[in-house]
């Protein structure tokens, strides 16, 4: 079943928003379900975006469990030590940001550069009835993400990824002429994007 790419990105969008809204319990279960399917299905592109996002999943954990009032870990540090609830907290967001990022290791393993402008392509079809083009808003976000993942991917640390974000790029300098290969919606296509139109909606009210 080769499912669209809209879908796809759309998929993701929905299961981002539905992270937000879940009880823990579930997020626990969904996270753990799409880490284990990603971990399965494309290891290596998981492992890497984990790998160079560590340190801000361990920021996020850090300023979670020192901004938030609550019961001290350690009694004896009193206001230098975090807080119980704080930590809860930021495993929350964690497990949120982990499975975003296990979703997006999936999404990225299945669509090429090319596939992922065309999907874009098809979901800004509603800003043509603002005047705006949705054939360059398409190109260039699909472009900042490819050179934004490689650039991440590419370095040994953060800085050498800031560099390589930032370096001149001889693809990306020159005028290219680029084809879209547009897809046609299944039926596969149409009931997920139903089913994802109804739980959002049930997550959300």
């Amino acid at each position: 079943m080769r499912l669209h790419p809209a879908t796809q990105i759309l998929i993701w969008c929905v299961l981002l928003t539905v992270m937000q809204f879940i009880s823990p319990d579930a997020l626990l279960v969904a996270g753990s379900c799409i880490l284990t399917f990603a971990f399965m299905v494309s290891r290596h592109k998981l492992v890497q975006l984990l790998s160079r996002t560590r340190w801000i999943m361990f920021s996020l954990f850090l300023i979670y469990g020192y901004t938030t009032i609550g019961t001290p870990v350690l009694e004896r540090l009193g206001d230098l030590s975090p807080s119980l609830e704080g930590l809860a907290d930021g495993g929350l967001q964690l497990m949120r940001l982990v499975a975003a990022l296990a979703g997006l290791a999936l999404l990225l393993d299945r669509l090429h550069r090319q596939a992922l402008m065309s999907g874009l392509y098809c979901l800004f079809a509603p800003l043509s009835c603002f005047g705006l083009s949705r054939e360059r808003l398409a190109v260039r976000l699909a472009l900042t993400l490819y050179y934004a993942e490689a650039g991440m991917l590419r370095g040994s640390s953060w800085q050498d990824s800031l560099r390589s974000l930032t370096a001149p790029n001889g693809e990306a300098a020159e005028n290219r002429t680029m084809e879209l290969t547009l897809h046609s919606f299944s039926w596969w296509d149409k009931w997920l994007l139903a089913a994802m139109v109804i739980l959002l909606w049930q997550v959300v009210r």
